[in-house]
Formats: structure tokens, C-alpha cells, sequence
């Protein structure tokens, strides 16, 4: 069972140089499935980054995974806090990052190991972008509910996913962050960014690896 003791983060391991990237991690209960995506962190090409691992109030062996993969990385924390759902967790780990480009990795999905290198290579080409999104490949059913009309489902090429987004701190700064939504916060978040001028650009190097076969996953439980 979680250690619901833990009421901040753990400084075990402290940096003070600022890292490329900086990776929020949200996991709620997801213990089993959550080392396929540290894996994938493991195994990427491009190093430059630091790993926010949030657990929004797990009562399961979260912060177990979290003390067997902090050996391999050499950044990466874990933050608490009790239950609030995504949007909330991610405001947290975007509070907490030190990184110069703020991304996601939903605890249900993973990268491909060129994931982080090919984002690289695209901001360092376009430093004027504010927020980078786009790119990935659905594992299982492509179809998710609408964000404006949940009774239908849409192709997941047509919507706005949060977990392939690669946006600069400040970004979120000028729009109070991810609102607390049920459904649709990314799309909410982008939005937001576009009407207060942030400069976007959307890449199709499908490397973000987007898994539908979790039936608690947001898209799978939603309905209105």
C-alpha cells in the first residue's frame, strides 16, 4: 500500500542544472502498468531531461515503482498530493519543473526511443514555437469520445492530445494552467495558450505511443 505519509517530494536527488525537457508523470493506481512507461524513459536516445513522477493520492504501490526506477535515472522526483485528478496533478509538476520545455507521459502510455529526440531537433530548429504537439500512434481502438458532444466519437487524428505536448513554462504561467475539467482539459489548455498568442506547430513523427487498453482510462470511462 502507498506510503500516504509523504506529503511533498522526495529530495533524495537534488540538481541544480536545468534540463531540456522536464517529463510529468500523473499516476493514480496505476502501480502495474506504470514501469512500461519509465521504461520507455529509460530507453531514449536524447538524456537532457528530469522526470516528475506525480501520484495524485494512490493507495497502491506507486511509490514502490517510483523507489525501484530512481536508481536508473539519475533526476527524477516523486511528488504527492492527495487526490485531485489530472488536471490538478499536472499543475503540480508543471509548478515543480526545472526544465526549459514542459512534457507528459500519461502512466498508460509510453515512447517510442526516438521520441524526445526528434522534439529536440524540432524546437532547437524553431526556438519561436511556444508549444509543439502532435505525433503519435494509437495502440487499440483510435476512436474517443468527442470533447463537445460525448454521445459521438472521433478519430483520435482529429483531436488535441495533452500527453504529446512540448510547451514552454511560462505558456502555462500566463493561463493559470490546466482547468479542472472532467474531460477535454488539453483541448481546453491549448485553446487557452492560441487565444493568448502562443506560437504552435504540430509534428506527425508519430513517436508518442498512445494505448487505449486500459479500461479505466479517461477516454474509455467518459460519457458525460
Amino acid at each position: 500500500m502507498e506510503n500516504n505519509n509523504i506529503q511533498n517530494t522526495d529530495q533524495s536527488i537534488q540538481n541544480t542544472n536545468k534540463p531540456f525537457f522536464s517529463i510529468v508523470i500523473c499516476a493514480y493506481n496505476r502501480s502495474i502498468i506504470l514501469p512500461r512507461a519509465l521504461n520507455s524513459l529509460f530507453d531514449q536516445e536524447y538524456k537532457d531531461f528530469e522526470i516528475l513522477l506525480v501520484d495524485d493520492g494512490s493507495d497502491d504501490n506507486t511509490y514502490k515503482v517510483y523507489q525501484n526506477f530512481r536508481n536508473k535515472f539519475h533526476l527524477i522526483r516523486y511528488i504527492y498530493q492527495i487526490h485531485k485528478g489530472l488536471p490538478q496533478a499536472r499543475n503540480l509538476g508543471i509548478a515543480s519543473s526545472k526544465g526549459k520545455y514542459i512534457t507528459f507521459l500519461d502512466s498508460d502510455d509510453a515512447y517510442e526511443s526516438n521520441h524526445l529526440l526528434t522534439r529536440f531537433e524540432i524546437l532547437s530548429a524553431h526556438p519561436e514555437v511556444d508549444l509543439l504537439y502532435g505525433g503519435l500512434r494509437v495502440i487499440g481502438n483510435p476512436f474517443v469520445p468527442d470533447t463537445n458532444d460525448p454521445t459521438k466519437v472521433i478519430h483520435i487524428d482529429k483531436c488535441i492530445v495533452g500527453g504529446t505536448f512540448f510547451f514552454k513554462k511560462e505558456i502555462s504561467k500566463k493561463i493559470n494552467g490546466f482547468a479542472n475539467l472532467k474531460y477535454g482539459d488539453d483541448v481546453d489548455f491549448f485553446e487557452r495558450a492560441k487565444k493568448n498568442g502562443a506560437i504552435t506547430l504540430r509534428t506527425n513523427i508519430n513517436t508518442y505511443l498512445y494505448y487505449r487498453d486500459q479500461d479505466d482510462s479517461i477516454c474509455n470511462t467518459y460519457s458525460s
